[in-house]
């Protein structure tokens, strides 16, 4: 069974390739290398394909050359958001068009000043949200929730190319449970704590709920912690259009009572499977996220 392993894919030298091709033959020029890389992948990654063909058949009854097509457009799609968050790191978001639906929900949750929770998921894009936030010139912290041991290089990496240092802060679940104290502190600035509710890292406490008709884990913290802190949650994904054009979403989490995580995990899978409906060659989850393939 391949669980995800609390780590990224990613190299430093792919991430290298991305600035260099942006920097010296533009923006779309460099999707058209995607097309090699993706067609790599498409043969060679068994593993993720096998689990890709389950998520494109079983889950969204999708026929055998239809399956074909949307594994290698993921992979495609996958390349392209990873150049465009490189790009918009290096100064070049002014070349993006960017849609806002439902920003008046985070405008209201900074209102009452309390803070916040935002939940996402490794779907589109999100790590480019601080960009959205400063186009409506929101000026408040994020802290991001994870459990993620990403390779400290790349980030520092992307950090030396960026025009802008980053206004997303990184609070790493521990095992002493120090990381409360933290997101308490978050929360009485004001600031946004961000969790993404989508991997249950093996070894973890989770819950289960149904998404796309069957039964998954999903990690225990985010919704127990969020269902506990009592202040608004909203969902919140950033999503690419066609071109250089972002959609993003934020929706409140509605009829969810206080301490209540497997209610909260109920209402995300039925708004993140919405989601994964409209945009199904966006959510990247390359393992056997339902446990259901030999």
């Amino acid at each position: 069974m391949n669980k995800w392993k609390g780590k990224s894919k990613g190299t430093i030298l792919g991430y290298r390739i991305f600035v260099w091709c942006i920097r010296n033959i533009g923006i779309r020029s460099s999707y058209f290398v995607l097309y090699f890389v993706a067609f790599y992948y498409f043969l060679f990654e068994k593993k993720s394909n096998k689990y890709y063909r389950y998520f494109f058949q079983k889950r969204l009854d999708y026929g055998f050359w239809k399956t074909k097509i949307s594994l290698f457009k993921s992979y495609f799609t996958f390349g392209t958001i990873l150049i465009d968050k490189t790009a918009i790191s290096a100064g070049l978001r002014d070349k993006y068009t960017y849609e806002f639906d439902g920003i008046e929900n985070l405008r209201n949750l900074l209102a009452e000043k309390k803070g916040g929770v935002l939940i996402s998921a490794h779907i589109g894009n999100f790590e480019i949200a601080e960009h959205f936030f400063a186009e409506i010139d929101f000026d408040c912290q994020i802290n991001l929730v994870t459990t993620d041991q990403e390779v400290t290089v790349i980030k520092e990496y992307l950090e030396s190319v960026s025009v802008k240092q980053s206004n997303i802060k990184f609070i790493y679940v521990k095992d002493d449970m120090s990381h409360i104290f933290d997101i308490n502190e978050a929360l009485s600035k004001n600031e946004l704590i961000c969790f993404t509710g989508d991997r249950y890292f093996e070894g973890s406490k989770f819950l289960e709920a149904d998404l796309l008709g069957k039964s998954a884990k999903f990690p225990a913290g985010p919704f127990m912690i969020a269902s506990r802190l009592g202040v608004p949650v909203v969902y919140v994904y950033v999503m690419k259009e066609k071109n250089l054009h972002y959609h993003l979403y934020a929706r409140v989490a509605e009829n969810v009572k206080k301490r209540d995580a497997q209610g909260l995990l109920n209402s995300y899978t039925q708004n993140l499977e919405s989601m994964i409906q409209k945009y199904p060659l966006q959510w990247f989850n390359y393992f056997d996220f339902w446990d259901d393939i030999d």
